[in-house]
């Protein structure tokens, strides 16, 4: 359970008393911080307003000792207090205190602009933009900013514990969205943990609750194990020759209930409840230790992770694994240096003085100032496009993919990043020419979706020619929206009337591609009143816009809500280009659809799949040209295709997959399987490590003969892939038939 620490909610706050308290800083530094004490007492003449702010500043103080931050820091915990409550000024602080505390002070301050990301929407003003700049700026010129931001959010939570319910459920979601993340992105594990936990205690009081009875209710059996283990551990460790700190680590209730929703387990079914940490002086002895632990224990194999060798998006380095103690009770064992411990616990934090150490080599602290200072340089960009919130919050809060240039330099970007994406991120010219990318030697699509690991490398061509179709969301050729910005960017600065011309083509495709025909008079009226929502003047200025990028087509095409053809017209239509392309047909030429199947004869058509049969990517198909859906394509062995066949042979048209594709195709996969305990988590785990998306699941079972059918929705990519899940599906124990309908 969280560790929380002592509070000072005593009806009277002894300062004296507090300070001589603190024994993890000298008596010179605790006269500081007392004249420090003295100066804001002066400020108000309430001494309950006196009270509630010293008690709030030495918990701050009690905080950020925790983490080993230095006496201006511990100076400027104070003084912001006063500053949230307009009893100090930024002004005063300039004439009364060196320069030092007023760069933190103000840093501070600009934190604030943090708190604006949970409400921005898309129309976000100058000054906001300008005050979230700051903070970013803040944020890199001095990480303490950031570390007293942060204290004094857990100072505010445990001040409204006794506070109305809608004041603490606003307090934690709001820290949950925005702080704990943050924490989390920067390293330091031991705030991360309490704004967590605390945040979760508002918001989800019943399953704190529980979770916390059940921890509490074999705490004094689990704590007299441990200790037995420890011990154990210690005596081995020492006759190894391996010198190491040994002992159990707290739980918290956060990261609990988190790993329970994750792997669907319930409370008795966690590994990680019986907890125990190693810690060492040498890289070396870590893996000394592993093998000690192994060679004594069983370990349990799909248990085991090495952040060491491949650390987590925030720096984080420690070796996992969970083994059989006595009784066949699992413990959960980290083994990490005490450099590994410092930077897990503290972060960034550990190194505030890296302005002052310009020799420090350690790489994880580098990557995250790196990253802060990697979001400002494009923010110019994104301010013009509108999207430096959302690319702020993807920075912080999504996952991340690490990739390798030939040359061995690491790109960081987001999960689901393309190659275009990333041939932004290297340089904006090299996007702007990029032509293709290998990825470990292999072409790939503009679309293909980044692995970690993946050696990258961009072709380009000598002269930049981007596409207006990168810019469309529904293409998947950029997931990041500092790429979109530099695309969007780079066709605002072309020439009006091309940007005119081009608009007009994307418009007039798009409402082909759509089916959508109007008469005249009726797509001029949806047009003008696009421009009214837009405050655009006329009809021109709405295709520059969309020829610029800046008005994204399917936002437009969604608004204007135009009306279907009816089905005899797109009968008709679909036929006459059918049989107008039958020469084309006969000479074999094939023209390429929107859906990455390719029509003998007939490009541009509206494609979509029998839902009957399913075909994906590597299965043999054929396409029925169906009266005012466009043409359906079909499995070969689909039944319904046979009896079309009989019916109207004149509307069945050849159809093959593009050489290059990379959307996903939805199936059903029937398990029939001996109804056990924990088959649908072994199914689900299965087709987890496969990565595939699973968009629903039904299971009913048979109690007379104890038998499982679950139909499972899923999305693949190719025919080989689905092979290989049905396969591995089939292997589970009790499954007697994985099979695809």
């Amino acid at each position: 359970m969280v560790a929380i620490r002592d509070t000072h909610s005593k009806k009277k706050f002894d300062l004296d008393v507090w300070i001589n308290s603190l024994h993890q800083i000298n008596e010179s530094d605790r006269t500081v911080l007392v004249d420090t004490f003295n100066y804001c007492t002066k400020l108000s003449d309430d001494p309950n307003v006196t009270h509630k702010l010293q008690s709030r500043s030495a918990e701050m103080i009690g905080i950020l000792l925790t983490i080993h931050m230095d006496l201006a820091t511990l100076q400027v915990a104070i003084l912001y207090n006063y500053y949230t409550e307009n009893l100090l000024s930024i002004s005063r602080v300039e004439e009364d205190f060196p320069k030092l505390i007023v760069s933190i002070m103000k840093g501070a301050i600009d934190m604030e602009a943090i708190r604006f990301l949970q409400n921005m929407g898309d129309e976000v003003t100058d000054n906001q933009i300008d005050n979230v700049r700051r903070m970013l700026i803040a944020m890199v010129e001095d990480i303490r900013a950031v570390v007293i931001k942060l204290s004094e959010r857990i100072a505010y939570l445990r001040e409204v514990k006794n506070a109305d319910e809608e004041t603490r459920v606003l307090t934690a979601k709001e820290i949950s969205a925005i702080y704990a993340p943050l924490a989390n992105r920067l390293g330091i594990g031991q705030l991360k943990w309490e704004l967590e936990d605390l945040s979760f205690r508002y918001l989800h009081p019943d399953i704190y609750r529980q979770i916390a009875k059940q921890l509490d209710e074999k705490r004094i059996d689990r704590e007299e194990y441990i200790n037995n283990f420890v011990q154990e551990l210690k005596e081995l460790l020492k006759h190894a020759g391996i010198e190491a700190e040994v002992y159990g680590r707290p739980k918290h209730i956060y990261s609990i209930w988190r790993k329970m929703q994750k792997k669907n387990l319930d409370f008795s079914e966690l590994y990680d409840v019986r907890a125990v940490r190693i810690i060492t002086q040498e890289l070396s002895d870590c893996y000394a230790a592993l093998g000690v632990v192994h060679t004594h224990w069983h370990h349990i194999p799909k248990e085991f992770d090495d952040y060491v060798a491949n650390p987590k998006p925030n720096g984080y380095q420690s070796i996992h694994t969970v083994v059989l103690g006595d009784g066949g009770k699992p413990v959960e064992i980290q083994i990490r240096t005490e450099k590994m411990h410092q930077n897990a616990e503290l972060g960034v934090a550990a190194h505030w003085k890296y302005k002052e150490n310009s020799k420090s080599n350690d790489t994880a602290y580098e990557e995250r100032i790196a990253w802060l200072r990697h979001l400002l340089s494009w923010q110019e960009d994104m301010v013009e496009s509108g999207t430096l919130v959302d690319e702020f919050r993807t920075q912080v809060f999504e996952d991340r993919v690490y990739l390798f240039t030939p040359k061995g330099d690491v790109v960081d970007l987001p999960a689901g990043a393309t190659p275009l994406d990333m041939a932004y991120s290297i340089h904006t010219n090299i996007g702007h020419r990029c032509i293709g990318a290998k990825v470990n030697g292999k072409i790939v699509p503009f679309t293909y979706q980044l692995q970690t690991g993946e050696q990258v490398e961009i072709l380009t061509q000598k002269e930049p020619n981007p596409s207006r179709d990168w810019l469309n969301p529904n293409n998947g050729y950029l997931k990041t929206s500092k790429a979109r910005s530099k695309v969007a960017a780079w066709f605002k600065r072309l020439e009006r009337e091309k940007n005119l011309i081009a608009g007009r083509e994307i418009f007039e495709r798009e409402l082909e591609r759509n089916g959508v025909i109007l008469d005249k008079e009726k797509l001029q009226k949806y047009l003008v009143q696009a421009c009214q929502r837009h405050n655009l003047v006329n009809v021109d200025d709405l295709m520059v816009n969309i020829g610029s990028g800046v008005i994204k087509i399917n936002q437009l095409i969604s608004f204007l809500e135009l009306g279907n053809k009816t089905a005899a017209d797109e009968d008709q239509s679909i036929l006459e280009r059918f049989e107008k392309n039958s020469v084309l047909s006969n000479s074999g030429e094939k023209a390429k659809s929107s859906n990455n199947i390719i029509i003998n004869g007939v490009g541009n058509l509206l494609i979509h799949l029998c839902k009957n049969c399913c075909p994906v990517p590597g299965d043999d198909i054929t396409g029925f040209i169906t009266q005012g859906r466009g043409v359906t394509i079909h499995r070969l062995d689909c039944s319904k295709l046979a009896d079309q066949k009989k019916k109207s042979p004149e509307r069945i048209v050849e159809a093959s997959w593009a050489v290059s594709y990379s959307q996903g195709y939805t199936i059903t996969v029937r398990i029939t399987a001996s109804d056990r305990p924990g088959l649908l988590r072994d199914i689900t785990t299965v087709i987890a490590n496969e990565k595939v998306n699973v968009l629903g699941i039904q299971s009913k079972s048979n109690v007379k003969t104890q038998t499982a059918n679950i139909d499972i929705n899923m999305e693949v990519y190719n025919i080989s892939a689905l092979t290989r899940i049905i396969s591995k599906l089939n292997q589970v124990d009790n499954v007697i038939s994985a099979k695809r309908l």
